[in-house]
């Protein structure tokens, strides 16, 4: 094998795991209830940020903690599919680590509510 073929055989590798990363985004997307949730809560805020003209200082934090809440509701889902995966009998472990995961998302949702209770509320405040 010489180095194109080495390199060709990277790049297919490469490209595969983007369409991996999709196909679990979609996945999430079409069968997890709450990733459609905080989809749905992502768009609102984003067209608050455009109606407010909001800084690009909080535009990063805003996208940032949208991606952080989506990849960590991704996470949780996988979390839970491997619990349900290795068993289906009640194990008090199994039911640790789905609650631990949920644990995550939720303390995350928290912040994420308050970040956007410090970005929006001044200008809410100025608009009412």
């Amino acid at each position: 094998m010489d180095l194109n073929d080495k390199e060709k055989k990277r790049q297919i590798s490469l490209l595969s795991s983007f369409s991996y990363a999709i196909a679990g985004i979609r996945t999430a997307i079409i069968q997890e209830r709450n990733i459609r949730i905080h989809l749905s809560i992502s768009l609102i805020v984003i067209i608050f940020g455009f109606f407010f003209s909001i800084s690009a200082l909080e535009w990063l934090i805003i996208l940032l903690t949208i991606g952080g809440m989506i990849s960590l509701e991704i996470m949780n889902t996988a979390i839970e599919r491997m619990v349900d995966l290795v068993t289906l009998d009640f194990h008090p472990l199994a039911k640790q680590a789905k609650d631990l995961a949920a644990g995550a998302v939720f303390s995350f949702a928290i912040i994420s509510v308050i970040i956007g209770i410090i970005i929006f509320g001044p200008y809410l405040l100025r608009f009412l």
